[in-house]
């Protein structure tokens, strides 16, 4: 069982002093990974499906693992997740390929298709039809990762003739992670994803995603160059070894620890504690 840490950009870490000691603190404790949110905005005032409060603090997702590159030298770099279709996709391709040069190939590339309709608005970005604009823009960001002439003919992004380099460290990119639960959800990772991501699930929701998963992989056909689907989840409610333990008989292959602490203090004794008791002992 491997764990990362979720949040690396958001709350306290949205201070570099304390988003710099935390993952440096992260890495010490035998964490693999940590991971970013994004929402660029937030509706004001919060009303369901909003996650958070209009006035949490979070950092862009690339910005802050740039940053984070250059205070660790092992973590993986994760966007969990990073919302697709609210992006140029030709200008992700670079933003994140030169996270991943900076970090001398540690990006790992979490995406999902969003579900704010508000934020999307605040965009200029459809709403309705963000689930095609994601499948496009992975297979966009792909064509101008390992192309040698990139070229990608799309309804919604179109290009040719054009060059993007630095290409990612790498090869053949750095991995996808796919993230959401629906049917299209489980659809794109099956189809596109190097793992799947699914945020806040107790077991009985991992083991009915992870079902929907099996059936999404034998119905579209999954690419054997894509490698086995990594899963990732972000449990709900408090880890112990036990818990993660049942996660991993699962087939869960890493956690991704919500960090609740308040303050730098608070996150890292999070993060010491669950070095302790879940990493060293599920190693």
């Amino acid at each position: 069982m491997k764990f990362g840490l979720y949040g690396i950009n958001t709350g306290p870490c949205s201070d570099p002093d304390v988003a710099s000691r935390v993952a440096k603190a992260a890495e010490a404790a035998g964490f693999d990974s940590v991971w970013t949110a994004e929402h660029v905005v937030l509706p004001d005032p919060q009303a369901p499906p909003s996650p958070a409060p209009p006035q949490m603090k979070l950092l862009d997702p690339a910005v802050a693992l740039s940053f984070l590159a250059a205070h660790t030298t092992r973590l993986l770099l994760a966007t969990g997740i990073i919302i697709l279709p609210q992006r140029n996709p030709v200008v992700l391709a670079k933003e994140l390929a030169s996270v991943d040069r900076l970090s001398k190939g540690r990006l790992v590339f979490g995406l999902g298709a969003g579900y704010l309709k508000p934020e999307f608005q605040a965009l200029g970005v459809p709403f309705g039809d963000r689930g095609k604009r994601t499948d496009e823009y992975i297979e966009a960001i792909v064509a101008l990762w390992t192309q040698d002439e990139p070229e990608y003919k799309g309804e919604y992004v179109a290009f040719g003739a054009i060059q993007a380099h630095p290409h990612p460290v790498q090869k053949p990119h750095p991995p996808i992670f796919v993230g959401g639960m629906s049917p299209s959800g489980l659809r794109r990772a099956a189809r596109y994803g190097n793992g799947w991501y699914g945020f806040a699930l107790d077991l009985d929701a991992t083991r009915h995603a992870l079902e929907g998963l099996r059936a999404a992989e034998q119905r579209f056909d999954r690419s054997a160059a894509l490698g086995r689907l990594e899963i990732t989840v972000t449990p709900a409610g408090a880890v112990d070894a036990d818990v993660a333990r049942a996660y991993q008989a699962l087939g869960v292959d890493r956690l991704v620890l919500l960090n609740p602490g308040r303050n730098a203090d608070d996150q890292l004794r999070f993060v010491e504690k669950a070095g302790r008791e879940l990493v060293a002992a599920l190693a």
